[in-house]
């Protein structure tokens, strides 16, 4: 019987039980909004999945076997647990504990998200929220092969699987070391940046990605024609490099703001050059949102940056 029981449907067990009821095909096929000829198919279907017979049909009444009840006291227990797990999901859509994975680029993650995740874990202690830092692409990939459910990236994402919200403005600067020769300038070309000494971002980084486009669509230059002395794989190490006088690079506001109120770096204007983006919430488009995820997305949405270097 066990091979056969893994074949039986859940609208089977249920004629089974609104039969035993009943009593009555007639009634319990009204009942189910079934016809009677449907609900004596269901039964005579699960009758020969089991091998044995489940209803004793006698002329005074409807009455289930031995294996008929034993099937029926089964089959409750079953619905019984179904109906006890959809009250669980519903009560933790409506309830605002929880937990959520994110995954943030590196600007995103270190600059903004730590005072924004404060200040939400002040006004929803009951929300617990764990963040993983990557590039761009690393961060996308997490997002659609659900390793993350909400993420955050320094650029426009288009595509049917996601949805893409731009949060927060963001400007690209060219930072130099407080030493250097062009710190006090009203500006410098992309020419003079380009013979530099400039340490970049690694490939997959948002940062560099939108440097890329920028001189692609506005200037005869390719990052590659750049004086390149290393590729490094967060902005805090790029920074680290420039402060350590390796070379100069054109990084996000938010990087550098700390370090340029201190003395440490100054932001140079580059002549004809304005680089901006956007930094952009991103989420499967068919994630099934609880209450706190709801709760969150509606706090960072309103979230708003410490403007003072992004101006």
């Amino acid at each position: 019987m066990e091979r056969y029981l893994k074949n039986i449907t859940m609208q089977q067990m249920r004629s089974l039980v609104c039969l035993a009821e009943e009593r009555s095909f007639s009634r319990a096929a009204k009942k189910m909004y079934l016809t009677q000829p449907s609900l004596t198919k269901h039964i005579k279907n699960l009758e020969e999945e089991t091998g044995v017979q489940l209803v004793d049909r006698k002329s005074r009444g409807i009455s289930l076997t031995p294996e008929g009840r034993v099937l029926c006291e089964s089959a409750k227990r079953v619905f019984g647990l179904i109906d006890d797990t959809g009250e669980k999901i519903a009560r933790m859509k409506e309830n605002e504990s929880g937990s959520i994975r994110i995954a943030a680029s590196t600007i995103p993650a270190t600059y903004i998200l730590p005072r924004s995740l404060s200040i939400f874990r002040d006004r929803h202690k009951d929300i617990h929220c764990y963040v993983r830092t990557n590039d761009s692409d690393i961060t996308l990939d997490m997002i659609l092969n659900d390793e993350a459910e909400i993420g955050f990236i320094g650029r426009e994402i288009a595509g049917r699987k996601l949805r893409s919200e731009s949060l927060w403005r963001d400007r690209l600067v060219l930072a130099v070391p407080a030493a250097h020769k062009w710190n006090g300038r009203d500006n410098v070309s992309l020419d003079e940046v380009s013979t530099e000494p400039f340490v970049s971002r690694e490939r997959g980084s948002a940062t560099r990605t939108v440097l890329e486009e920028y001189l692609l669509k506005n200037t005869n230059l390719t990052l590659s024609e750049f004086n390149i002395v290393c590729e490094l794989g967060s902005s805090e190490a790029v920074k680290e490099a420039i402060l350590a006088g390796l070379g100069v690079s054109i990084i996000s506001i938010h990087a550098v703001g700390r370090e340029m109120e201190n003395g440490l770096l100054a932001a140079v204007p580059i002549e004809d050059c304005s680089i901006e983006r956007n930094f952009c919430l991103i989420y499967k488009a068919r994630i099934g949102l609880m209450k706190h995820h709801r709760v969150f997305l509606d706090f960072i949405r309103k979230y708003e940056l410490d403007e003072r270097h992004g101006k």
